[in-house]
């Protein structure tokens, strides 16, 4: 089985007669902080995605945690260990609190209610907001959302980090609340931004992605 924690090979995604991917190939093996450079619409968001299995392909491979995906049932057995955090959290905060959302996830997994009040309260001490748990998620400020959804995502406790466009919108004291948190994570993380302060604080390796087609970075 393989070591890596995600592997694509070949890796194309058409909308419509447009390409966005083609002959993407990528790897995250564990203890690496890959991000991946480029233009707004370059399709980072769509790489994202279609790595794990929520936007069809028009062909290639993707293995997760070692297992070959080709269809939904595939993707869904391994999806929660791969934590996805949205570029915009309002598609992402489900619960009408904080602590709500952030015990969504550990429920849906099917821990019992006292493990995932445990998760909950441990994630959001992890990213420094226990203090927001009873209040309303539309209540928050943009990064206290941003924090928020990240939140949701530890509580899981996912093996990997999959980050679109993390710091954007965000105030440097934001952003750099944020960036200070994944760094104390630990996890591999697979970062899709154009934030070069974000990419020299963290990155381990850079891929850029551009025309479609995904090269190393400078």
């Amino acid at each position: 089985m393989s070591a890596l924690l995600i592997e694509a090979r070949d890796l194309g995604v058409r909308r419509g007669e447009r390409t966005v991917l083609q002959a993407v190939d990528l790897e995250l093996a564990p203890g690496e902080r890959v991000f991946i450079d480029g233009a707004s619409g370059a399709g980072k968001s769509t790489l994202l995605h279609a790595l794990l299995g929520l936007v069809p392909r028009a062909g290639g491979r993707v293995l997760l945690l070692g297992r070959a995906c080709a269809v939904e049932r595939d993707f869904a057995a391994v999806r929660g260990q791969l934590g996805l955090l949205f570029q915009d959290p309002d598609d992402q905060l489900l619960g009408p609190t904080v602590f709500e959302d952030a015990e969504f996830g550990p429920l849906n997994l099917g821990l019992a209610p006292a493990q995932a009040h445990a998760a909950a309260h441990r994630a959001l001490a992890e990213v420094g907001i226990d203090h927001l748990a009873a209040r309303p998620v539309h209540d928050l400020s943009g990064g206290e959302k941003r924090l928020a959804a990240l939140a949701g995502v530890l509580a899981m406790r996912p093996r990997a980090l999959l980050l679109d466009e993390p710091t954007t919108g965000l105030d440097a004291a934001a952003a750099t609340r944020l960036l200070d948190v994944l760094a104390a994570s630990g996890l591999p993380l697979l970062v899709a931004t154009h934030d070069q302060c974000c990419v020299e604080r963290l990155a381990t390796r850079v891929l850029r992605l551009a025309d479609g087609r995904l090269t190393a970075g400078a």
